[in-house]
């Protein structure tokens, strides 16, 4: 059941295995020797970065400025929805323009630590953030996971990820597999970008329509094999929803029976709390 009102938990209580320190090595230090490589490698939020009293949290000040989603949502995309408290309204924007997939959750808005938190995955090369967040996309999308027959993240083109390294949305994926104890599902070879695409920044919602626009096939090693499943799209941040629908279009013409979309964070629009002006991300 979902938390009423706009913030819900802290990563201190749902944030996942122990992460934190200074990066993934002090992660698997504290797994084998606990509390004892605290000295050496102090607890760090892991959306600012600042020293904490737990691992795998968020500070003081960033657990106050982090907007979880809680209270009615749109079943199709997300995002708040106080104009309809039935369990599967759809907002108005999801009415008047359906995305590719059947249901998405996002644990939280773009705003605030949850931002910090994206982009220090994405662009910092700290790739401990993902088990934290994946334990605030569990408590948003426990029921996609479950019924999830594939977990797949949205893919990099492999030009883009030799200069990353890692791929932030595979991170995410791998950590809400492991978490849920779905490892079984975790397919994070699934999808391919079939070319290199410009950033989605500063582009319109038709704009980044029309550059994600069949950039995504399956894996002909999973042609066949996606008749009758589920599949659940792991992505960062949702901003327009063009690149989840592109992804969703390639796994229906694969033979997928479903598609659902679970997001870290998505760009608050004009009536969600905390909205302002939207600030998109260079993907979705």
């Amino acid at each position: 059941m979902r938390d009423v009102g706009g913030r819900g938990p802290g990563a201190r209580e749902v944030g996942g295995r122990e992460v934190g320190g200074r990066g993934p090595f002090g992660s698997a230090l504290r797994s084998a020797f606990g509390g004892a490589v605290d000295l050496l490698y102090p607890p760090a939020c892991v959306a600012c970065g600042d020293e904490t009293g737990a691992a795998g949290g968020l500070c003081g000040p960033c657990f106050r400025d982090a907007w979880f989603i809680a209270g009615p949502i749109c079943d199709r995309c997300g995002a708040p929805n106080a104009q309809h408290d039935a369990p599967e309204a759809a907002c108005d924007a999801c009415r008047h323009a359906p995305p590719a997939w059947d249901r998405g959750r996002a644990a939280a808005l773009y705003e605030g630590a949850a931002r910090a938190a994206a982009l220090a995955l994405k662009h910092a090369d700290r790739a401990e953030v993902a088990p934290a967040a994946a334990g605030w996309m569990l408590r948003a999308g426990a029921d996609l996971v479950a019924s999830a027959d594939l977990i797949a993240p949205v893919p990099l083109h492999r030009w883009r990820l030799m200069r990353r390294l890692y791929n932030q949305s595979a991170e995410l994926a791998r950590a809400v597999a492991i978490r849920a104890g779905r490892r079984d599902a975790l397919a994070l070879d699934l999808l391919r970008r079939t070319r290199a695409t410009p950033s989605q920044e500063g582009r319109t919602r038709a704009g980044r329509i029309e550059n994600v626009s069949g950039a995504f096939a399956v894996r002909r090693r999973w042609a066949g094999a996606l008749a009758g499943r589920r599949v659940l799209l792991i992505d960062d941040v949702l901003t327009t929803g063009a690149t989840l629908s592109a992804c969703a279009e390639a796994l229906r013409a694969a033979g997928a029976a479903g598609v659902d979309a679970l997001t870290l964070a998505r760009v608050a629009r004009g009536g969600d709390a905390r909205a302002g002006e939207p600030r998109g991300p260079g993907t979705g």
